[in-house]
């Protein structure tokens, strides 16, 4: 058979069969759509045979158009190719057409169609009945009109495709190898698959209409849907549940059923796994299959291997079809043989059973019956969950929300989660206006946190430890309303133990606090320098014995009363012997014995060592080490960057990168660079720990925490954070050592960890709290500041020549050859000329906060100071200190620098321990004593005003 013959085949095929369905039509569908139920149960066939007729069209449509193509065809040309022939080159519009009308056939037919419409007691359809019997003698020889009906409406379509299937294999065997021939055995492969797939849609229709007639009508009633089909029923092919829980087992292609009695429980194949190779103990010459449902475990036992693989390749096949939203085609072809369905899912389902989840619905990833993955809890009272789960449980990153039961308000925690409870860094925005900011520990707030009122009416914010939801432990506690800020001990939500109050005008106490109540004495530091050592009220009123300090150095000592409308009274004795105050009392220090450094922020440091003992796992970094984050949106960001595929300016940040990197920078230079840049980084653990440990420093020292006698508090509390960077910087690389089975280097050249802190770390971290501390340090040596302030003012006065000649430098030292003259100008008057390069030099002192820069431009100004008199004498000139310190008061007194005292101590303080005796440290002493000789001349010209003045 050549292409012209096959196409001549195919048109008289088509005309036949489009005859056959004009005739189906008439006679059949449209008598049957005249006879419209009045009964429910009618009503509802009556749709899926309205949908039945719509498919018939379909199909008769597209025979019709292919009829004409190709008569059109024949008409017009004598040469024919594969392209015309429709049922080949537009085979898939064929297979779907065809699929779509025996998938609603069977559908009609499951719900017993053909039985209820014969029934119709509409007169068009009694008139039409002998008709119509005499019309179905010619296609069957059923006597049953409901059977005729079903024979009529299949039978002459499956007899057309194989039509199809035979002129088509007839084609290939007269067509040459290539790819016309390849695309016809295609086509028949197609269309004999076709074949087979109406052949099992029919069978399971009417193994399912047979279900649906055995069973009662209660089961009918709630089971059967027009698209349900029966796969498999344990009366067929024996297995039974576990526990003797049911008769029967029915296996429908999305549902599994077990019916015990008068009652069944179904559950939906998106959410069945199957473990066939569960451990289960069994009875003897039982076959067991585990059957896993989200609230549900039980077991299938068959009594030989074969039922057993029967019902297992059944239940896989039915469960992966279920997921892919389709049967495959042909539903039991070779297809879908061996092919297990996943184990991860995605699938919303309503919790049933009693259980923390009772009622909830979840929305999301699945593995093996339990939420895992990233998945969504809503329960009926309003309640949210969106996140990760693990197992059944919250587990990493979530969003939950809780309904406020007064208010029309909810509580909204994103948090890290652990096995079902909160674990770890989360902010929690609670619907009275308060946020956490911390950490937690089974539900509640354990650790380090920030709780802080955004209300109006009583804002407050708390920085410190807390234990079991409680405040408990050394924190820093700001009260706006009062303008105060308490630093010290809590317990249980309350001030108890030691306690330093700041409040806003510049008083400063200290006192012993018993639940939220201050109790024996204490020391009360006013804003005029006066000091108070004895007991006082909340209102700062003094009472009982005490002994009040006074500025000019007075100390009054008695009892103090305070009478209501007499003010404050003392009985005592006034001691005026003391000329000025003591320092040691004006500038007292707070707080050093009563919250030693080391057990200052000890919630920070636990959560850090924690990580790093934990093997510092990816998925638990942001849980242990999440402080740096202070905003939600911060949070969601960072939850991203954990989840998504990162770019490679990211890679050197992730955990297993930051190990690698670590071990290849152990060298000094090396390792300051890369600690330099990790410390920078909100990505790695050392810069997140770093932004933490600001958080909490400048809760306690900026602001109202600006006071003088919190200066060492502070300045300690930075040397440890150095030293306990540099310890989890070495826990870092010792991980990363032993995890490639290396030994840690000992050290070498005899340092220590402090002494490594100080030198490597303190330097790079420094910028971080300088504003704060040093704002300490300038308060701290105020009045030594504004002497000093005051005596540059009076040598600014001097033009070079007698301010060199008033401070007694050397003649043969003054670079006379600077003074450059102009017209009408006298050398005597010249300002501001001299050592000009070395003026320049220590005024950048303030441009750096790192105290070895500070002391590299202190050497530098010292250098400029020998080059110029080296200038000035023609040769080298090594100063002697008698020369250097007139020459060094000369550029200090030009360079007038602001705060000089506290630029001073704080390079002594801060600088490496191992600068001390050295080049650096004879320069700083040397600055200190041009600064305090400085002071010295304001006070004696202030002391000669005064005492003409008193005379």
């Amino acid at each position: 058979m050549c292409t012209a013959e096959a196409t001549a085949s195919l048109l008289q095929v088509e005309e036949n069969f489009s005859a056959c369905l004009a005739r189906i039509d008439a006679l059949i569908l449209k008598p049957l759509l005249q006879a419209e139920p009045s009964d429910q149960k009618g009503k509802e066939n009556f749709k899926l045979l309205l949908l039945l007729n719509d498919r018939f069209q379909a199909l008769w449509n597209l025979t019709e158009e292919n009829y004409r193509i190709l008569k059109q065809k024949c008409s017009t040309s004598e040469s024919f190719c594969i392209q015309d022939i429709y049922i080949v080159w537009k085979g898939d519009l064929f297979l779907s057409l065809y699929i779509q009308y025996f998938v609603t056939f069977a559908n009609y037919v499951v719900v017993h169609g053909f039985e209820h419409a014969t029934k119709s007691k509409s007169e068009a359809w009694k008139h039409h009945k002998t008709v119509l019997k005499q019309f179905l003698t010619d296609f069957t020889s059923e006597t049953s009109m409901s059977l005729a009906l079903y024979t009529v409406l299949h039978k002459p379509i499956r007899d057309h495709i194989e039509q199809y299937i035979l002129l088509l294999t007839k084609l290939k065997e007269v067509l040459k190898e290539g790819t016309e021939k390849d695309v016809v055995t295609t086509a028949i492969k197609e269309y004999v698959k076709l074949e087979s797939f109406i052949s099992q849609v029919l069978d399971e229709a009417c193994f399912t209409k047979s279900l649906w007639k055995s069973l009662g009508y209660k089961f009918t009633d709630m089971l059967c849907v027009p698209e349900r089909r029966l796969l498999e029923d344990s009366k067929n092919l024996p297995i039974s549940a576990s526990t003797n829980r049911s008769d029967r087992i029915l296996l429908f292609d999305d549902v599994l059923v077990l019916i015990q009695g008068n009652s069944f429980q179904s559950f939906d194949l998106k959410l069945v796994w199957l473990d066939e190779n569960c451990r289960e103990k069994s009875a003897p010459g039982m076959y067991v299959l585990r059957i896993i449902t989200p609230e549900e475990t039980f077991f299938l036992s068959a009594k030989d291997p074969q039922m057993k693989a029967v019902w297992q390749w059944k239940l896989n096949q039915a469960v992966r079809q279920a997921l892919n939203g389709k049967r495959d085609f042909p539903l039991w072809g070779k297809t879908g043989e061996g092919t297990e369905p996943p184990s991860c899912r995605f699938f919303t389902y309503v919790f049933r059973l009693e259980g923390k989840f009772k009622s909830a619905s979840y929305e999301g990833e699945w593995r093996w019956g339990k939420p895992h993955g990233k998945g969504t809890l809503k329960w009926r009272d309003g309640r949210n969950h969106v996140g990760d789960f693990k197992e059944g449980l919250e587990h990493g990153f979530g969003i939950c929300l809780v309904p406020r039961r007064s208010e029309d308000r909810y509580d909204c925690y994103k948090c890290h989660w652990y096995e079902g409870k909160m674990r770890g860094y989360g902010i929690c925005e609670y619907g009275n206006d308060m946020v956490y900011k911390g950490y937690f520990k089974d539900n509640v707030r354990q650790g380090f946190g920030i709780l802080e009122n955004l209300s109006a009416e009583h804002p407050f914010k708390y920085t410190g430890q807390w234990e079991n939801d409680k405040k408990n432990g050394y924190g820093v506690w700001e009260d706006k309303d009062r303008g105060e800020r308490y630093i010290g001990t809590w317990l249980d939500d309350h001030k108890h133990g030691q306690g330093i109050v700041v409040t806003q005008s510049g008083v400063c106490y200290q006192r012993t606090f018993h639940a939220d109540k201050m109790v024996g004495s204490g020391i009360l530091l006013l804003e005029d320098d006066s000091v108070y050592e004895g007991n006082f009220t909340e209102d700062l009123t003094f009472v009982g014995k005490g002994k009040l300090s006074f500025a000019n150095g007075f100390i009054l000592e008695g009892t103090f009363t305070n009478k209501s409308g007499q003010g404050l009274q003392t009985h005592g004795i006034l001691n005026t012997s003391n000329e000025q105050l003591d320092d040691r009392i004006t500038k007292a220090q707070l707080g050093l014995e009563e919250f030693p450094v080391e057990k200052r922020w000890k919630g920070i440091y636990d959560q850090f060592l924690e990580f790093i003992h934990s093997g510092c796992k990816e998925e638990t970094e942001e849980s242990f080490t999440g402080f740096h984050i202070q905003t939600s949106k911060e949070l969601r960001k960072s939850q991203e960057y954990l989840f998504c595929q990162r770019g490679t300016e990211d890679v050197s940040w992730k955990i297993e990168d930051i190990l690698e990197e670590l071990v290849q920078h152990q060298g000094l230079e090396s390792l300051q660079s890369y600690l330099e840049k990790a410390l920078k980084s909100s990505l790695h653990p050392l810069g997140k720990l770093l932004k933490a440990l600001m958080i909490a420093f400048q809760a306690t020292y900026s602001g109202i925490g600006a006071n003088r006698h919190l200066l060492t508090m502070a300045q300690e509390e930075v040397k440890y954070y150095a030293k306990k960077i540099w310890e989890f910087y070495q826990g870092l690389l010792h991980l990363a050592l032993e995890q490639k089975g290396q030994l840690p280097a000992k050290c070498v050249d005899g340092d220590t960890s402090d002494q490594k802190a100080c030198s490597v770390v303190l330097p790079l971290i420094l910028p971080c709290f300088y504003p704060e501390l040093f704002m300490l340090y300038m308060l701290y040596h105020e009045r030594e500041d504004d002497l000093y302030c005051q005596g540059i003012v009076d040598l600014s006065l001097f033009p070079d020549i007698k301010l060199l000649e008033f401070l007694d430098v050397q003649k043969h030292l003054w670079p006379l050859k600077d003074l450059t003259l102009t017209t009408n100008q006298r050398r005597s008057l010249i300002k501001d000329k001299c050592f000009l390069s070395a003026t320049e030099c220590l005024q950048k002192l303030i441009t750096t906060v790192d105290p070895r820069e500070k002391l590299v431009i202190l050497q530098k100004t010292y250098e400029e100071i020998e080059s110029t008199v080296s200038r000035v004498v023609e040769k080298d000139y090594k100063l002697p200190m008698d020369d250097l310190l007139p020459l060094l008061m000369y550029v200090v007194s030009r360079a007038k620098i602001q705060h000089l005292g506290a630029e001073i101590h704080l390079i002594r303080d801060l600088m490496d321990p191992t600068n001390e005796g050295g080049l650096y440290d004879f320069l700083l002493t040397a600055l200190e004593s041009c600064y305090e000789h400085i002071q010295r001349m304001r006070l004696h010209q202030r002391e000669n005003c005064q005492v003409p003045h008193s005379s």
